[in-house]
């Protein structure tokens, strides 16, 4: 790579590759050696109120940034203008709803952190490697929203030429490494910092996220029994009835 150097091959190059053989030979590590701890280790008992309020917004506005990011990142530039979605209108657009969602996500986090620290019984169920997934996360979220605001109110970094380049040439066997360090260091620090926490991810209690339970939707019904007291004047009436329920779950 002409002009390129060692250390821009290293993080540009070799630590994407690394973070994605060891998220998916780490996740088949955890699979199969590690079934009964593939939960996310709730701590619903623990501490009910604030993971009422931190957990959805956490995981909803989360979703609704990797949406965004899949937007952004993998959709180049030339599939918007044959659409003709102009670009200052998909910058616009981009911003305002990356905006939204970041803001969310924080709250979702500081809830959820300030829940693991203020409360003993769940800050004892907490592993160092999740403490390291947690401080990641900020790191990603305050790195991701910063230009996202800046990008609403001021003039437009067109990341798509840039960045979009490099991660998409990452899964065709080409990064281009001069476009991703020619990108702000903000969007740099955001791009390193995902890729940390795609390897520390099978390790951590992260891994619910791929157990969706679908299968529910087709399992036979749970058959079970409910006892009623029943009383009654009429000899042999009094005493207990059973009633049949049926559920799915």
């Amino acid at each position: 790579m002409n002009g390129v150097t060692a250390g821009q091959v290293f993080w540009w190059v070799a630590v994407p590759y690394f973070a994605l053989g060891v998220f998916v030979i780490g996740h088949i590590w955890r699979w199969r050696y590690d079934q009964y701890g593939w939960t996310s280790r709730s701590t619903q008992l623990q501490e009910r109120r604030m993971l009422k309020w931190g957990g959805p917004l956490f995981h909803y506005a989360t979703f609704a940034a990797i949406g965004g990011h899949v937007l952004g990142i993998l959709v180049p530039a030339a599939f918007t203008e044959f659409l003709g979605i102009p670009d200052h209108v998909y910058h616009k657009f981009a911003a305002i709803a990356g905006t939204v969602a970041a803001i969310l996500v924080i709250v979702g986090v500081v809830i959820l952190a300030a829940r693991r620290l203020l409360v003993p019984r769940v800050r004892a169920t907490t592993s160092p490697v999740d403490w390291m997934a947690l401080v990641l996360l900020l790191v990603i979220i305050l790195s991701g929203i910063v230009p996202t605001i800046y990008n609403m109110f001021g003039s437009a970094y067109d990341y798509r030429g840039t960045v979009s380049v490099w991660f998409r040439g990452l899964f065709t066997g080409h990064p281009d490494v001069t476009a991703v360090t020619t990108a702000p260091l903000i969007y740099r620090v955001h791009a390193v910092s995902a890729w940390l926490i795609w390897m520390v991810w099978p390790f951590t209690r992260l891994v619910h996220a791929w157990s969706y339970p679908l299968w529910y939707l087709w399992r036979p019904y749970v058959v079970y029994r409910s006892r009623a007291v029943v009383h009654s004047n009429e000899p042999g009436t009094s005493g207990r009835r059973w009633r049949r329920i049926g559920t799915r779950f």
